[in-house]
């Protein structure tokens, strides 16, 4: 492009301008267009992505499938995982995975959904064009692309979103740094067909002296095998039965390989996710090993937490001020997630001797029941915590100590996932926060003042009240899922109101 310099931004343009069309942009567009915002979607790829790459989908990424209408033919074409089996040295745990079951989905059929969603929202993917410069002010931002052809474009939008991986042109046209560092590790990616004593719907984890490896069966018949490598492993399928037999002690047997390949992972997190009216989400933003299946889910959790606040901000329904959270929210996921995978990491990269230690480890947790009911809904993302970015209502003081205890149950801290009784929202997009009142069938305080506050303040909160409650209280659902508030005294529901206005106010939220 000839052209030195930028126009001012801010002029007639795209409200929303997204730069990748990965799984993230793709989803990002979609729960956009749903809530009646406009987008421009850039790929510089050509051609679609082809091949499995990211396949495992757990519950929290399978909720951003559903709120764009793509769940149930993503169920139909996936596998579900109803365990994983730990393979020790003298033993073989297998944990169920209940509710926090993942799914098993090649990622171009994950893509290939999403564009299908888009499509009928009205967008498209425009293909081979690529950024080559960005520039961001207080109005909006500006953006030089070249198409396929070579025809230069400058693009103005209000709002930028780069979703364009791990080497990000939007990320280093913005100057935010991508801190970390390449792990000094190799990956096999094996898939094809591989006959041995397995089911269906089970991901198996063979944690021994001689190395470890994770394989299981994938939609369409194939098996996957990964694992980290030794230097020059050769890429026969002939070194990856010897791979299965050393680490598994023998019983499968490679059929036939369709894809081979070996890969390298870094451990990197972006010192911002913001600048101004730009954003990143996904591998733009954060990149781990990925033992554990967490990164795509990672990245589909970034576009969903700024979806409904993006789209809130262009309607008018909050002010500006609610996007501030968003880069505090999802850098504190990216830490968390980061340093889970690094755990896990170090777990399947053991020596002989402290591969010993980890297995009568893992006998004790897996009689314990902690690899059900904590490591599980550790690797399905349900650990994550927010800071109080969206300054959430705090109990008040008086009541502190029984403010988040109810006989039998405890209601959710801010900034947690809620548990599994709290009833889902219904389908469809939305913006507004959800008030569930719990207690009495007959009506109570604190459900007669959570109507009256909802009826105050209908274009952003519902409420709903549920009566299979021993004690009465109070649930504050974000639109992304997360808890805003909780509490038990009727006097917490004032800073609720108060955190509602706020938000549409744009003021700062007063806090207990």
């Amino acid at each position: 492009m000839t052209e030195s310099t930028f126009p001012a931004a801010g002029g007639v343009g795209t409200p929303v301008l997204i730069v990748g069309a990965g799984p993230c942009g793709l989803a990002l567009a979609c729960e956009l267009m749903q809530l009646g915002v406009p987008v421009r979607i850039l790929e510089a790829r050509e051609d679609r992505v082809v091949g499995s790459r990211a396949v495992q989908l757990w519950p929290l990424g399978l909720e951003v499938l559903r709120a764009v209408g793509v769940l149930d033919e993503a169920l139909r074409r996936g596998l579900r995982v109803h365990s994983n089996v730990y393979h020790l040295r003298d033993r073989v745990l297998t944990v169920p995975l209940g509710r926090n079951e993942p799914l098993l989905l090649p990622q171009e059929q994950t893509m290939e959904l999403l564009e299908g969603a888009l499509e009928r929202l009205g967008g498209r993917v425009e293909r081979g064009v690529r950024v080559t410069a960005v520039e961001v002010s207080d109005s909006g931002a500006s953006v030089k692309a070249e198409g396929p052809d070579g025809t230069a474009e400058l693009i103005e939008a209000d709002w930028l979103v780069g979703a364009d991986g791990v080497h990000s042109v939007v990320r280093r046209e913005l100057g935010i740094d991508f801190n970390g560092a390449r792990l000094p590790l190799d990956f096999l990616l094996a898939e094809g067909r591989i006959e041995g004593d397995y089911e269906p719907g089970t991901l198996h984890y063979h944690l021994g002296p001689k190395g470890s490896v994770v394989f299981g069966p994938m939609p369409g018949g194939k098996v996957r095998v990964s694992g980290v490598l030794a230097p020059g492993f050769p890429l026969t399928a002939e070194a990856v039965q010897g791979f299965l037999d050393e680490r598994t002690g023998g019983g499968l047997k490679v059929v036939e390989l369709d894809t081979l390949a070996t890969f390298a992972t870094a451990e990197r997190i972006a010192t911002g996710m913001r600048k101004g009216r730009a954003f990143l989400v996904g591998d733009a933003a954060h990149t781990h090993t990925p033992v554990g299946g967490q990164g795509l889910n990672l990245g589909l959790q970034d576009a969903h937490n700024l979806a409904w606040k993006l789209a809130a901000v262009v309607n008018g329904q909050y002010a500006p001020s609610i996007l501030d959270s968003y880069e505090p929210e999802r850098l504190a996921a990216a830490r968390q997630i980061v340093t889970t995978t690094h755990r896990l990491m170090r777990m399947f990269t053991l020596g002989p001797a402290a591969s010993r230690v980890q297995n009568a480890s893992w006998k004790l947790l897996g009689a314990a029941g902690v690899l059900r009911t904590w490591f599980v809904p550790l690797l399905a993302g349900r650990k994550i915590r927010y800071p109080e970015a969206l300054a959430p209502v705090r109990p008040v003081p008086e009541r502190r100590a029984v403010a988040l205890r109810v006989p039998g149950r405890s209601l959710p801290r801010p900034g947690s996932r809620p548990p599994h009784w709290v009833p889902t929202a219904p389908p469809g997009a939305a913006t507004g926060f959800r008030l569930l009142t719990l207690g009495s069938p007959t009506g109570s305080e604190i459900a007669r003042r959570g109507r009256r506050l909802a009826q105050a303040h209908s274009a952003a909160l519902t409420h709903e009240h549920h009566h299979r409650w021993g004690a009465t209280g109070y649930v504050l659902l974000r639109p992304d899922g997360y808890v805003a508030a909780s509490g038990t005294d009727p006097a917490g529901l004032d800073q609720v109101e108060s955190l509602i206005i706020g938000l549409r106010a744009g003021r700062a939220i007063p806090s207990a």
